[in-house]
Formats: structure tokens, sequence, C-alpha cells
């Protein structure tokens, strides 16, 4: 990560790095005993193909973490790869998955040309992003998506937006803010950022879940051009 970058994204990356081990053992697969994900994921891989996108277009799984979403994308049958910000879980996505790719990087600003992906997936990964820097986070996936790719995002949700900070997990002091946002909010800035809204879910807070979780997916339409983020 740059020097210059947010520092949210500092404080993201040293907080995930300081717990990955731990969360990971918590989480090894958060899809397990969610069947609601899982068909989500199943209808995104359809909308994927059916979008046509070029055979070479991969799909990138924005804050894979352990990597079992980037995992179950791929025994789905879509050519894909993971992105987190925390070096130390892309290594342990790459011990747990190796035949698959993973790399550190930030959904601020992709490293990735223009029109190359053929969907994006990021499930529970804005919820670290502050309201300020989330329009450059849609403008990214508007950029980097070839004309007409999906996008499903996941995220906590409740009546209002609110925020809070976290400063200790599984025993490690960290500084993590966590942001919930109604689907209303999100979608705003998706159409802000020129991408289309398609449809959306809510299912309630289950298994100590503290938040209900909101669920949209989105398209950029074909032959859009540039977003600016404004």
């Amino acid at each position: 990560m740059r020097a210059d970058s947010p520092e949210f994204l500092h404080a993201t990356q040293a907080s995930y790095d300081a717990i990955a081990e731990a969360y990971a053992t918590e989480f090894p697969d958060s899809l397990a005993g969610r069947p609601l994900e899982r068909a989500l994921l199943t209808a995104f891989v359809d909308l994927v193909r059916a979008a046509g996108a070029p055979r070479q277009s991969p799909v990138a799984d924005l804050g894979s973490g352990p990597g079992h979403v980037t995992a179950r994308l791929h025994e789905l049958g879509l050519p894909v790869f993971g992105v987190d910000v925390s070096p130390r879980m892309v290594a342990l996505a790459r011990a747990a998955h190796p035949k698959l790719r993973f790399h550190v990087g930030s959904m601020t600003a992709l490293d990735l040309p223009d029109g190359t992906l053929g969907g994006i997936v990021a499930l529970y990964s804005i919820i670290h992003v502050p309201d300020g820097h989330l329009p450059a986070v849609f403008a990214e996936f508007h950029r980097v998506l070839v004309p007409g790719a999906p996008v499903l995002l996941g995220f906590q949700t409740g009546d209002e937006d609110g925020h809070a900070r976290l400063t200790e997990r599984f025993g490690q002091e960290i500084s993590l803010d966590y942001h919930w946002r109604t689907p209303d909010t999100v979608a705003s800035h998706f159409t802000r950022a020129g991408l289309e809204p398609h449809a959306r879910l809510q299912r309630e807070a289950v298994d100590g879940e503290q938040r209900p979780r909101a669920f949209l997916l989105a398209r950029k339409p074909a032959g859009a051009a540039e977003a600016t983020g404004t």
C-alpha cells in the first residue's frame, strides 16, 4: 500500500493483519449454513454469463479475506481472483486455496486496466469504507468493469446509517471502523457512479449477528461512459 493512501486503509490493513489467523479460524467459511448467500452467488454467476463478457474477463472478489467466497465462485465455473488489503489475509487465502490467485490491494484504487472485469463481488468489505470514500470506490467498480457486467454487494444494514469503532477483537488491539447503511443509501451511490441497481434483498440477523444483512445487485450499463465519482 502506498504511504499516501487514506488513513482508514492503513488502519484496516493493520487491524486485519493482527487478527488474520484468529479470524480465519473463527470464520473458515462464512457461506456454510447460509443458503441465501450461496443462492445469490449462483445468481451472480448466471448474470455474469448472461452479460456475455469476453471469456478472458475474470471476476474479482474484493475483500476476499480467507478466500472461501473466491473458492466458491471458482467452483461455480468462473475465472476469479481475490483482492484484500491485508497481506496476512492474502497469505492465508493462498495457503488454503493454492490453485487460486489472491493479491494485496484496495478497492479504492484497483491495479487493473479499464474495462477488464466480467463482474465484482464485495461481501462485507465496504463496511470499513467511510462515507466520503464510497464515491471513489464505486467509480473504480465502474471503471474496471466490462459494459453489462454485474456487481454483487453485501453489507450490514439497519433502519438508518450508522458507525462504530472497534478497538479490540480476538484479544488483539485494533482500530477498525464499521459502517452500516440502508439499501437506499448504497443504491444512491451506485447510481451516482453510473451503475444501474438491479435487485435488492434483506435478511434478518441470525446466529449471533448484530445487524441485518442487505444485498444489492447492480450492473455497468452497456456502452456506459466512465463515471466521475462525483
